[in-house]
């Protein structure tokens, strides 16, 4: 498949912005849409006046209207981690039904090729482990979040229709937990939760025990994933991950020495419906798409902390404005 133009929807996100340095590093033409509720001009301010970039504020649950060919629809905007997506459960809920359904419909129009962002949490709390594409999950609907698990399990139902009713191109993506730079420094994820907290000296909030354990995936092995999915034959959904899983307290532990930090750790309850494991099962995306993720934990930390220095600095020197009543 020859991809000249796309769309990104959620490009000024985290992952959606690393999305658009690749196509554009491809030599693609790369429109992104976000309606910036939790992404950043900051993510992509770098590309204006890239000739073969283009911005547009909007929401893609409104109708969607994007000029000249389009080959490939990547669907990422939805808030993505559980501080967001309880904050603005309604608009989770949207962009995961009717904004998926604005974008294949596009797609659908355009002949485009489509790519769904899912997410490991349509596995829930996972009573199969690791999680295969195969597991069908265990989501509580109506729990706190339900509307994030809910919306996602709804986008690949959708995705799938339009595939089998329409002949629409799809793949769907499951993307397990992710980071590297551009995260937002209040994302509410254990990640930046933990770096900034050891560089600001404060202790490390690690929920319940510790003992849950999570994976980690450096985010240029995912785009590298998303790239080699959208470009192949696979039309069932596929795990992206990091299968090296590790338990929270020890991967806080890890984040205290790598950042040379004094501080201790303190104890929190356990969410509501927080998953006690999470582990990809990657056999599809090895024996499917030649892939699997490269960068280690240790070598993906070193280079995220200095970003997380340097945004902790910027928002430290940010004059502060005080408006006299």
């Amino acid at each position: 498949m020859t991809i000249n133009r796309v769309l990104i929807t959620g490009g000024a996100g985290f992952i959606g912005s690393h999305l658009t340095d690749l196509f554009l590093e491809r030599d693609c033409h790369v429109v992104v849409m976000d309606n910036l509720l939790t992404g950043s001009i900051q993510n992509i301010e770098h590309l204006f006046g890239n000739p073969r970039f283009q911005f547009f504020k909007h929401d893609v649950t409104e109708f969607i209207h994007v000029p000249e060919k389009i080959d490939a629809i990547l669907h990422f905007a939805s808030p993505a981690s559980p501080i967001d997506y309880q904050e603005y459960p309604i608009q989770t809920l949207k962009v995961g039904s009717l904004g998926t359904h604005k974008a294949l419909g596009l797609a659908k129009a355009c002949g485009a090729r489509f790519l769904l962002a899912s997410t490991s949490e349509v596995y829930g709390d996972p009573l199969v482990h690791p999680q295969p594409e195969s597991y069908w999950g265990n989501v509580n609907p109506i729990g706190v979040r339900g509307v994030y698990d809910e919306a996602k399990r709804f986008a690949e139902a959708l995705t799938l229709a339009y595939h089998r009713t329409h002949g629409v191109d799809t793949r769907i993506v499951r993307i397990f937990n992710t980071y590297g730079p551009r995260m937002r420094l209040n994302d509410g994820r254990a990640l930046p939760n933990f770096i900034c907290q050891a560089l600001k000296g404060e202790p490390l909030t690690v929920f319940g025990d510790g003992s849950q354990t999570r994976s980690f995936c450096h985010v240029s092995d995912l785009i590298d994933g998303i790239w080699r999915l959208l470009r192949s034959d696979v039309v069932e959904p596929v795990n992206l991950g990091n299968p090296d899983e590790i338990p929270i307290i020890d991967f806080a532990r890890e984040v205290i020495s790598m950042t040379n930090s004094n501080s201790g750790l303190t104890n929190l309850p356990l969410p509501e419906d927080d998953p006690k494991v999470r582990q990809p099962d990657i056999t599809l995306a090895k024996s499917l798409l030649d892939w699997s993720p490269k960068v280690s934990l240790e070598e993906g930390l070193r280079s995220t902390i200095p970003y997380f220095e340097s945004a902790l600095s910027a928002v430290e020197e940010t004059p502060v404005n005080f408006t006299e009543s």
